[in-house]
């Protein structure tokens, strides 16, 4: 395709990143290594800040975290307040057991950001705690939500 910068892309529409504004680039990556899967993939710079693209190395498909921390000079949305998610409104990682959840929820409490405590919620939402990012933003951490068996039921598996 003429006029790209990169060689490849998706080949059809596809849902490829989620995107936080952070006030530390640093901090939120260290935060997100220590609570999840992903790692970085990429980092960048320019005249706006910096920001870095989280990824789990062990997925097939790219999806990205995009963490942008915007320089307060030159921040192309300065004119906005800054918004988080929350209380609802989330990032959703599902874990391979309730322990799992509850060994998240200890230590997230024990840092004094869980905000919601270890819970089971009627099907398909499952067991499931909420901690606070360092910007504010809720993250959810769940198990036995259902999203792979109906996955698998309805689309059998195709990507």
């Amino acid at each position: 395709m003429e006029g790209r910068v990169y060689p490849r892309g998706p080949g059809r529409p596809r849902w490829t990143n989620l995107a936080l504004q952070v006030r530390s680039l640093e901090d939120s990556i260290a935060w997100y290594g220590r609570y999840t899967p992903l790692r970085v993939l990429h980092r960048m710079a320019d005249e706006y800040g910096v920001g870095a693209w989280l990824a789990d190395p062990a997925d097939a498909v790219p999806f990205v975290l995009v963490l942008s921390e915007f320089a307060p000079e030159t921040d192309p949305f300065g004119y906005a307040p800054h918004t988080v998610l929350g209380p609802y409104a989330h990032l959703g990682f599902e874990l391979e057991s309730r322990e799992a959840v509850e060994e998240v929820a200890a230590r997230a409490a024990a840092e004094g950001i869980l905000t919601y405590p270890c819970s089971l919620m009627p099907p398909p939402i499952g067991f499931i705690c909420f901690v606070e990012d360092p910007d504010g933003n809720t993250i959810q951490f769940a198990c036995d939500q259902g999203i792979y068996s109906i996955w698998f039921e309805e689309w059998g598996g195709r990507r």
